[in-house]
C-alpha cells in the first residue's frame, strides 16, 4: 500500500470516527437522561421515535459498518466455527491455530467433561425446567456448588444460569439508594450494570490503584450506609491481576464488603487453579463475595457465587436472577462439576498453562510487540494502537490461518485499540511461535 493511499485511509477512519463519536455522545446523553429522569419532549406525537433504526447506538452501528466498507475491511466478527473451540478451530472448514477461546485448561471437550455431561442428560434431560424454589433442585446441581465451596474454603456457593446475570442480579439486589459501589476503571460491564440496577452511588477508581481507592474513601465513606468495593482477580482485557492483600486491608479499615470477580483467575492463577487468593497468599474468607462464571475454566456456562452462609442463603431466597430464573441445566452443572474435579486433580495443567502464557508474553516482547500490563497469566494483549491497524492485523492473522479477536474502540480508548489472545494450556509452542512471527511481520520487523 503506497503513502498516499494510507493518508486516504487515515483521513477516510478519522472522519468517521468522528461519526461514531457523535452517535455514541447521543446515546450516552439518552440514557443519563432515562437514568436521571429528566423531563421528556412535550412536543407531540413522534411516531419515527418508535422505529428501533432512530436509536443512536444503531446509527453507531451503522457508522461503524460504513467505516469497514469504505476501507474494505472484513468483519472478524461472527464466524461460524464447527466443532469445539481450544487450541485450534475449524472455520468454514479450514483449521486455525485459535486464540480467541476461554476453554483455559482445555476441559471444554475433554472426554471426562463430556461424559458427565452426557450422564447427566441421560438422568435429568436437558433442561431443570424452571425455577430451583418452585421446581425442586436437582443432586448434580448442590454437587456443583458444595465442591465450589470446597474449592474456596468458604461456607458455601450459589449456581445460576448466566455470569453477566449473576454480578447483574448480586450486586442490583443487595445494595440500594443509601449504599455505595466503587469499582475498577476497567471493571467488567456486568458490575457496572449491576450497579446501575441497584440505585446505589456508583464511583470507579483508576485501574488497580488501591492507594486512589483509599483515599476516596477517606472522604466519602461517611455519607452511605454499607459500600461495596469490586475488582477483578484477573482483568480480561489487560491481564493483569490487583494486589488483593491491599484491596482487603481498605476494605478493613473502612468498614466496606470486598466482591472479587474470579472470571478470568479460577484454573488461571494459583498453584492448583483456585485463583487469586491462592496466588497471594491469603485466606480466601477474608473476601466477602466470590463470583465466577462456569464458561471459561469450568467447562460449562452460567455464574456462580461462594461465600459465607448468610450471603448465600440471601441470595438463594431473594436474588431476582436466581429466584425467578430456570435453574442452571443439569447437564452444564455437570460439566462444570467435571471440569472442577479435572482441575484439582490435574495442576500440572494449571502450570503449563502458565508456562505458555510467560513464553507468548516473553516472545512477543522480544519481538517489539506492546502488550500493556499484562503478567503472561492467559490474557495478552497486543496493543495496535487504532482500531483500523487492529482489524487489518486481526485479518492479516486470519489470512495465515490464525484466529485472533480485535478490541475497537468504543470498547476500549483507540489509542488502547488491540489484538486480544487468550492461551489455553493446550497451546504448543510451535502454534505459539508461529504466531509471533506473523505479528512481527505486521509490526514491521522480521
Amino acid at each position: 500500500m503506497g503513502i498516499g493511499e494510507q493518508f486516504r485511509q487515515q483521513l477516510a477512519a478519522k472522519a468517521l470516527q468522528r461519526q461514531i463519536d457523535r452517535a455514541g455522545r447521543q446515546e450516552d446523553q439518552r440514557k443519563t437522561a432515562s437514568l436521571s429522569g429528566a423531563p421528556r419532549s412535550t412536543g407531540g406525537l413522534k411516531p419515527e421515535l418508535a422505529r428501533f433504526e432512530t436509536l443512536p447506538a444503531y446509527q453507531q452501528m451503522l457508522a461503524m459498518q460504513e467505516m469497514r466498507n469504505r476501507l474494505d475491511i472484513e468483519s472478524p466478527f461472527f464466524r461460524v466455527h464447527d466443532g469445539q473451540a481450544g487450541d485450534t478451530t475449524v472455520i468454514e472448514g479450514r483449521s486455525y491455530i485459535n486464540f480467541a477461546s476461554y476453554n483455559y485448561l482445555g476441559s471444554s471437550g475433554a472426554a471426562e467433561v463430556n461424559a458427565a455431561a452426557k450422564a447427566a442428560i441421560d438422568r435429568y434431560g436437558t433442561s431443570a425446567s424452571a425455577s430451583r424454589m418452585v421446581a425442586g433442585e436437582r443432586p448434580v446441581q448442590r454437587e456443583l456448588e458444595q465442591a465450589l465451596a470446597s474449592c474456596y474454603g468458604v461456607d458455601d456457593a450459589l449456581a445460576l444460569v448466566s455470569g453477566h446475570a449473576t454480578n447483574v442480579t448480586v450486586i442490583g439486589y443487595l445494595f440500594g439508594p443509601n449504599d455505595l459501589i466503587v469499582h475498577d476503571a476497567l471493571a467488567h460491564n456486568s458490575i457496572v450494570q449491576g450497579a446501575q440496577l441497584s440505585g446505589a452511588k456508583r464511583l470507579s477508581f483508576p485501574h488497580n490503584d488501591w492507594a486512589a481507592l483509599d483515599e476516596l474513601l477517606s472522604r466519602v465513606r461517611g455519607e452511605y450506609q454499607r459500600v461495596l468495593i469490586a475488582i477483578e482477580g484477573l482483568y480480561s482485557m489487560d491481564g493483569d491481576y490487583p494486589e488483593l492483600e491491599r484491596f482487603i486491608e481498605i476494605k478493613r479499615r473502612h468498614g466496606a464488603f470486598l466482591m472479587v470477580d474470579e472470571a478470568h483467575s479460577l484454573g488461571v492463577l494459583g498453584a492448583t487453579g483456585r485463583g487469586i487468593a491462592e496466588h497471594a497468599g491469603i485466606d480466601s474468607r477474608e473476601v466477602d463475595i466470590w463470583m465466577g462464571t462456569m464458561s471459561k475454566t469450568l467447562g460449562g456456562c452460567g455464574g456462580y457465587i461462594a461465600g459465607s452462609q448468610p450471603l448465600i442463603d440471601l441470595l438463594r431466597h431473594f436474588a431476582p436472577g436466581f429466584l425467578y430464573s430456570v435453574g442452571l441445566s443439569p447437564a452444564l452443572a455437570a460439566a462444570s462439576l467435571a471440569s472442577l474435579q479435572r482441575m484439582l486433580a490435574g495442576p500440572e495443567r494449571v502450570a503449563r498453562l502458565r508456562e505458555r502464557g510467560r513464553y507468548f508474553l516473553k516472545q512477543a516482547q522480544a519481538a517489539g510487540l506492546d502488550t500493556g500490563h499484562s503478567a503472561g497469566y492467559a490474557v495478552i494483549p497486543v496493543i495496535t494502537g487504532s482500531s483500523l491497524k487492529a482489524a487489518q492485523w486481526s485479518n492479516a492473522l486470519f489470512e495465515a490461518g490464525i484466529n485472533a479477536q480485535p478490541i475497537f474502540y468504543p470498547a476500549v480508548e483507540e489509542k488502547a485499540a488491540r489484538l486480544r489472545f487468550f492461551i489455553c494450556s493446550t497451546h504448543t509452542v510451535e502454534q505459539i511461535d508461529a504466531t509471533i512471527a506473523v505479528l512481527a511481520r505486521l509490526n514491521g520487523r522480521s
